[in-house]
């Protein structure tokens, strides 16, 4: 019996395998480790695929929503709504400016922040709207998008799991104020290590964000430091190497669009996967379901060499280091939270795999 991974990055490193040896071979060549033609050309390419005016590169995603919110000067006396059941860096961003996070409940079929939500949270501390696109797939960006500009609050977007993500057409990273990108190894555009990337239609909120992330220097003078800044970059081999893969992308999430079909349609009714919305066209960073017994589905596909994880078994208010945030009412997400699996997904993942996975998870349900 094969063992099924639950994500394998060979294959698809193998099928730009020559790219990116040329890509190692000219950094080290031309020694452009930091700043250089290879992360203007990606950050060019990054802002054009998103729809968006500008990106710029990063260090990971954490430091890209905390120098969002930074740039845009939310901080002490502010409150930043954000969905319970996101990553635990949306929060730290939101934590680490000095605001404080207010969490809602989600949509049930989608597992995403609604409009609703937003209006319900918010308050005359209101100062952002942190909307994560959770797994993979947007929230419906056009009643969002209405409600902030209703409450004259920000809307920032994490979109750390949704390279390509659609609502409309329109991708993930072209909606909001500005919009945090990790490209950490397993993300469906993903890097050689950390790195991370911001979008934004603003010219000065780019400006000073360039700024924030390279020790707070003056684009007139290197030696002059006008901000307080940090020292957050994506380097030039990695910028280089996310180029080569964005070629690949947006044939690497069809490839995933139809994992998921597949698996929608091989998995019994009661392992219950998030809906993606009729105006969405979600690209599956995760493929997760819910089921009455998670840990012994868990333990089942261990057993199987089938390969799992957990997205996310804590929502963020009930997280022991964020007690102070812990007053939250998400039902939904606290529901859920003891229910999801993630199953494996990767754009190569086969039929036979996903008939395998499918069928020990329907005889645990039918158990369970």
């Amino acid at each position: 019996m094969s063992t099924i991974p639950f994500l394998d990055l060979s294959s698809m490193h193998d099928e730009v395998r020559d790219d990116l040896d040329l890509v190692w071979k000219q950094i080290s060549t031309s020694n452009a480790f930091i700043g250089g033609a290879a992360l203007e050309t990606f950050e060019a390419n990054w802002a054009s695929y998103c729809g968006a005016t500008h990106a710029i590169g990063v260090a990971n995603g954490t430091d890209a929503l905390e120098l969002i919110l930074a740039a845009a000067g939310i901080g002490a006396g502010d409150e930043v709504i954000a969905p319970a059941n996101t990553f635990i860096a949306t929060v730290e961003a939101i934590v680490n400016v000095g605001a404080r996070p207010v969490f809602v409940d989600v949509d049930p079929v989608t597992g995403l922040i609604t409009a609703d939500g937003i209006r319900a949270a918010a308050t005359a501390a209101t100062a952002a709207v942190m909307v994560v696109h959770l797994y993979g797939q947007t929230p419906d960006m056009e009643a969002i998008t209405a409600a902030t500009s209703e409450l004259g609050i920000a809307l920032v977007e994490d979109a750390a799991q949704a390279h390509g993500a659609t609502w409309d057409g329109r991708r993930a990273g072209s909606f909001g104020l500005a919009a945090g990108f990790s490209f950490y190894p397993g993300k469906n555009l993903g890097a050689f290590g950390d790195g991370g990337a911001i979008t934004t239609n603003d010219a000065a909120l780019a400006s000073k964000i360039r700024s924030l992330s390279a020790h707070g220097r003056s684009e007139t003078s290197r030696y002059e430091h006008v901000l307080q800044g940090r020292n957050s970059r994506l380097d030039g081999l990695q910028a280089a190497i996310l180029d080569v893969k964005l070629a690949q992308l947006d044939r690497w999430n069809d490839m995933r669009r139809r994992a998921h079909a597949r698996y929608v349609e091989a998995l019994d009714p009661a392992a219950r996967p998030f809906l993606t919305a009729p105006r969405a066209s979600a690209v599956h960073h995760l493929e997760v379901i819910r089921v009455p017994d998670r840990d012994g589905l868990g333990a089942t596909l261990t057993a199987q060499d089938i390969g799992w994880g957990v997205h996310y078994p804590i929502p963020c208010h009930r997280q022991p280091g964020f007690g102070e945030y812990s007053d939250a009412s998400a039902p939904i997400v606290e529901a859920d939270a003891d229910q999801l699996i993630s199953l494996p997904m990767f754009p190569h993942l086969d039929e036979a795999s996903i008939a395998r996975v499918a069928e020990v998870v329907n005889a645990h349900v039918a158990r369970s």
